[in-house]
This record gives structure tokens, C-alpha cells and sequence, in this order.
């Protein structure tokens, strides 16, 4: 292969790859000083290759490290130790009395390593070679220029070359989708295996466990759905990216989609309190007097919000308008009940006066409407109807978890 035909195969990989021609240059020069090492090189040296674009031939190079007695220690070994260790047999197994007298262990605080003569030069031989150099300096040299390989170095190089490509493109990956984390994403079921559901979502795959997905929602293969990328993980195996179907967050960035007046400023998403599959609602805050804030995410017919919760499996949506008046905003919670009065109280309690013939409406079914409006404003809400009190008991509302739920999900 002439020099063209490389550099026309290295663009090639490059743009299958994702990756930069530095990098996969940089990729085939590690195979190469990989396969010069296997074929001519020692166990323990140090091989450098290094493609030169104006000879268009690679250049070899042997890197050594110069060091001195707090680098590197050097093991103490007398001839008859030696002698000793050779006649001993392969089959031999010490005793209990013998292993009990071993020698110390090394100790853990020394923090040099064993000096390796094919890598290492003692500063002293550096000195006496003439070499102006000082202990953690390099003494490189040219090696020999070769241009055959043996079968085992060509596939040695060709392993480091895939290995190296693969580590560069789970690299890329990693930052591409850590920059997208609290971002949604458009994936398609790959596979399920267990309670997790993989999804294709471009570049790679993404994991939906099983606590992140909507109860009751199904999961096809080949089913497109819309993820919120929860975080990028790090692992041994490469990253890992956590998608989420049940995350509130997604559906803030669903009706971004959806709502041109929230991408512009005009409108915003002050909270959202969400029973995952069931239930959500949302409190929006026009900045404009001239701005509909319900009307605007509601859209013409209702075709916005109807194109969330199709995305969401039918999941119900309520939008309310958020006021700084906490009785107002509490009031606009509790809908789509009527309510009479709301008395504030302390430590963000609130005591909630409803008509008998909304008290059921304003608590829902379950406790989930009343559950919802205190998620979604951060106060403790007792529902009372006109003349009797409700228990609280029956609400099934804590104040701390709803108050540490309202900061975790907003």
C-alpha cells in the first residue's frame, strides 16, 4: 500500500469512526511499535513508532528512563540463593516450619519500583555514556528501520489497532452523552433482558431499569419512544447510559418541544409533581400579561398537550398557573375542585375549606389530587369540608416527603 492509499484508508476509518485522523494515525503507530516489539523487541522495552509524513516511512524509536536508587530498587540476590532456587523442583511444596520463616513483606510506604534493565538506566551509567541527563529524563534511540512482520506481530497489531479504535470511540461517546445529560432523546427498543430494556439511541445503547420505567407501560421491540437521560455512567465495560420514563423532567422537555413560548422565554415550568403512567400536574408562569399561559401549553384543540400525553401512553395532564399568592396557587392546585376558603397556617401548612359535594374531587381518588397540589406547591394540605373535618389520617400526606419530594423533582 502506497502512502495515498494509507492516508485515504485512515479518513475512511476516521469518518466510519467518528474519530479524528490524528487519533487513528495515533491508533496504527501504537500497533506498529507493538508488532516492531514482538518481532525484534525484548519483554520490558519501551517501542515507539512515529509515521513521518515527509519521508512517508515510520520511524522506530527504543525510549529508556533514567533513574536512580529512590525510583527504583533492585533486588538483592546471592549466588547461593541462586543455586538453591535452581535445584529446587517444580513439585516441591515448602513446609509449615519453612513457610512460617519468610521473609518480610515488602513495604507498603516505598513507593519504587523493581528496576527493569530493558527499560531503566541507572543515572551513573547514563553519566559515564556521556549523557547530560537527569534521574526522570528519557534517553531515546533510533532503532533499525523494518518494514516485515511475522504472522504473530501482524496480529498483534492488529488487536491493538481495534482495541485502541474501540477505547477512542467509548471516549467519544462518553462526552458526547455526558454533555446531554437532563436531556431527552429519541430511542428505539433494541432488546429486553430481565426488568431492563435497552434502547438504540444513535451511537450507542441505552439502559431503561425497571425503576425508571411507567408502571404499565409495555415495552416492543422496535418500539420509538421518547427517554430522558437521566445520567452516563462509568464502567469497566465502557459508559453506561440511565434513561428514564418517569423522571418529572421529562415532561418539562417534552412540552418544550411541543411549546415554542417556553424555547423563547415567554413561558415557564415552575413545577411538576408526577405519579409516573397515572397522573401529572404542571404549574406554568407567563412573563408576559399578553401570553395565555394555560392556553399556550394547552394548544389549538388541545393538539399540544394531547401530543404529550400520546407520548406518555395516555398518561393525564393538568395545567395549572402558578401565582406567588400561595392561597391562589393552592386553589389552582387542588383543581379541578372548587374551593371555598384556604387558611395558611405554620411550617408550610395549610388548611384547605371545600363544599361537601367536592370534597371527594378535591382529595381524588386514592388521596391522589390533594397528594399531587402538595407535591407540586411544597404545603402540607389538610382538606376540611364546610362544617366537618376530614382526617388526615385518611390524606396519607407527610409533611417532610412532601416537602423533600417537591425539592427533589423540581
Amino acid at each position: 500500500m502506497d502512502f495515498q492509499s494509507f492516508l485515504s484508508a485512515i479518513n475512511q476509518i476516521s469518518e466510519e469512526k467518528g474519530l479524528s485522523s490524528e487519533k487513528v494515525i495515533e491508533t496504527v503507530e501504537h500497533a506498529l511499535a507493538s508488532a516492531y516489539k514482538k518481532e525484534y523487541g525484548k519483554r520490558g522495552q519501551i517501542i515507539k513508532a512515529k509515521i513521518n509524513p515527509q519521508t512517508r516511512k515510520t520511524e522506530f524509536s527504543r525510549v529508556m528512563l533514567v533513574v536512580d536508587d529512590t525510583m527504583v530498587y533492585i533486588p538483592e540476590k546471592t549466588e547461593g540463593e541462586e543455586k538453591e532456587k535452581f535445584k529446587v523442583s517444580k513439585s516441591y511444596r515448602p513446609t509449615e516450619e519453612e513457610t512460617s520463616q519468610e521473609e518480610p513483606k515488602e513495604d507498603v510506604t516505598d513507593r519504587r519500583v523493581r528496576y527493569n534493565e530493558e527499560r531503566h538506566l541507572l543515572i551513573e551509567e547514563a553519566r559515564k555514556r556521556g549523557e547530560k541527563v537527569e534521574p526522570g529524563d528519557e534517553i531515546v534511540t533510533i532503532l533499525e528501520p523494518k518494514d516485515e512482520f511475522g504472522r504473530i506481530a501482524a496480529q498483534t497489531a492488529k488487536q491493538v489497532v481495534l482495541q485502541k479504535i474501540r477505547e477512542a470511540e467509548k471516549e467519544i461517546i462518553l462526552k458526547e452523552y455526558k454533555s446531554k445529560e437532563g436531556e431527552i432523546v429519541s430511542g428505539i427498543v433494541q432488546r429486553i433482558e430481565g426488568s431492563n430494556v435497552y434502547f438504540d439511541i444513535g451511537k450507542s445503547l441505552g439502559v431503561l431499569p425497571k425503576e425508571e420505567q411507567i408502571r404499565g407501560e409495555f415495552y416492543k421491540e422496535g418500539a420509538r419512544l421518547k427517554l430522558y437521560i437521566l445520567r452516563v455512567d462509568t464502567t469497566p465495560r465502557g459508559p453506561v447510559i440511565l434513561l428514564s420514563r418517569s423522571y418529572p423532567k421529562l415532561i418539562s422537555k417534552l412540552f418544550e418541544l411541543e411549546v415554542p413560548e417556553i424555547q423563547t422565554g415567554q413561558l415557564e415550568i415552575k413545577s411538576i409533581a408526577r405519579e409516573p403512567g397515572s397522573r401529572t400536574k404542571i404549574s406554568v408562569f407567563a412573563r408576559s400579561n399578553e401570553i395565555d399561559a394555560i392556553g399556550s401549553m394547552v394548544g389549538q384543540r388541545g393538539v399540544r398537550v394531547t401530543a404529550v400525553m400520546s407520548e406518555l401512553g395516555g398518561e393525564k395532564i393538568d395545567i395549572i398557573e402558578y401565582n406567588e399568592d400561595p392561597v391562589k396557587y393552592i386553589i389552582n392546585a387542588l383543581s379541578p375542585a372548587k374551593i371555598t376558603d384556604v387558611i395558611i397556617g405554620e411550617n408550610n401548612t395549610a388548611t384547605v375549606i371545600v363544599p361537601q359535594d367536592q370534597l371527594s374531587l378535591a382529595i381524588g381518588k386514592d388521596g391522589q389530587n390533594v397528594r399531587l397540589a402538595a407535591k407540586l406547591t411544597g404545603w402540607r394540605l389538610d382538606i376540611k369540608k364546610e362544617g366537618e373535618q376530614v382526617e388526615e389520617d385518611e390524606l396519607d400526606i407527610d409533611e417532610d416527603e412532601v416537602v423533600e419530594e417537591n425539592k427533589e423533582e423540581n
